[in-house]
């Protein structure tokens, strides 16, 4: 089902719309009546003179300006809205980058980490300067390398200090991000890896010394309802330990944040060799699709360098302006006043006169 292009909150005013023909009606009228009133001057030939040497076209211009002015006043009367490009009210981004032994696979060249490591630095390089970033690796397991931050230069450091590791846990360095944004809220991410709970950012149990309080219950959000903050998640390959994929991707949507996926690599994968074991590295779009699905975000391919580059620069543009259903009562407003303004400077120009 399509949105439609506007809306109004307050539609019945859209019948003040019919004073617009009444106007015309006038307008016409009041010209038939100067024209009556021409036709007593003594001499036809006079008549014709006058109207020969008449401003022609240019006397409607005025009139009709101060007409489209009043349309313009009285549909911003009935509020509308329009869904229209606004800068994005996210503030923060966590990047969360895989650095497991497969990012050494040559098929995006110079290899996969390295063209992962030169196209984030090109998106911090895009980024307005305040929107705060931090950076999550992940391997076999998840860590946050570089806090929440705006100085750029701390990010590059973090980014250029990767150092290759096994296995892919892609689910953790999800719950990891989340930890980064929501830091008052908890975490145990050993909890959430070995099963013995579902949601790591549920209040834990309490000491048997300590009174019992009621806890607040944690309530989900729509998912992408968050707009504060986003996660970038890039991998290569599968996930083969920690939190199951789609149990953290339900963590995030359940706390509104979008999880934008990015796969480099091929899906045919590679075979590659990594301290004395060799093994076929393959992509798994499906998943990532599945995360960016959950969670109200969108899947990237990039199977090569140049592709990667354009997928961050996509992000830069996604992540710092947005789509939004907004009133744009003052914008047809301003019109409205612009339109009054053009009408009496051609007036005055044209004919010494305001109307």
């Amino acid at each position: 089902m399509t949105h439609p292009p506007v809306t109004f909150l307050w539609p019945e005013l859209l019948w003040l719309l019919l004073v617009l023909p009444l106007l015309v009606i006038t307008y016409v009228w009041l010209l038939r009546r100067r024209k009556r009133a021409a036709l007593r001057f003594a001499s036809l030939s006079i008549v014709r003179e006058a109207m020969d040497r008449g401003p022609g076209w240019r006397r409607h211009v005025p009139p009709l300006l101060l007409l489209l002015a009043f349309a313009a006043m009285l549909l911003a009367s009935a509020r509308p809205m329009a869904v229209v490009l606004l800068p994005s009210q996210q503030q923060t981004i966590i990047l969360a980058m895989d650095v497991s032994g497969s990012m050494r696979a040559t098929d995006v060249e110079p290899n996969r980490l390295v063209a992962s490591q030169n196209a984030a630095k090109a998106f911090l390089a895009e980024l307005p300067r305040h929107v705060r970033v931090g950076i999550v690796a992940f391997a076999g397991s998840a860590q946050v390398v570089q806090p929440i931050t705006l100085s750029r230069e701390d990010l590059v450091a973090a980014i250029d200090k990767f150092q290759l590791q096994r296995a892919t846990a892609i689910g953790s360095a999800i719950v990891v991000a989340l930890s980064e944004l929501f830091p008052g809220q908890g975490i145990d991410l050993a909890n959430m890896t070995y099963g013995r709970q579902s949601d790591p950012f549920a209040p834990q149990g309490r000491a048997i010394d300590q009174p019992q309080t009621e806890q607040k219950a944690f309530e989900p959000v729509a998912p992408g309802s968050y707009t504060s903050a986003a996660i970038i998640l890039l991998t290569d390959g599968q996930r083969t330990t920690g939190v199951d994929t789609a149990e953290a991707a339900k963590l995030a949507a359940d706390r509104g944040v979008r999880v934008y996926t990015v796969g480099v690599g091929t899906v045919d994968g590679e075979v590659i060799g990594f301290e004395g074991w060799s093994m076929r590295v393959r992509l798994d779009e499906d998943t990532l699709k599945d995360v960016a699905r959950m969670t109200q975000a969108e899947y990237y391919y990039a199977g090569t360098a140049d592709n990667l580059k354009k997928v961050y620069e996509t992000l830069s543009t996604r992540l710092t302006v947005e789509k939004k259903e907004t009133e744009i009562s003052a914008l047809l407003a301003l019109a409205a006043s612009l339109l009054v303004l053009l009408s009496a400077g051609l007036s005055l120009l044209w004919f010494q006169r305001v109307l």
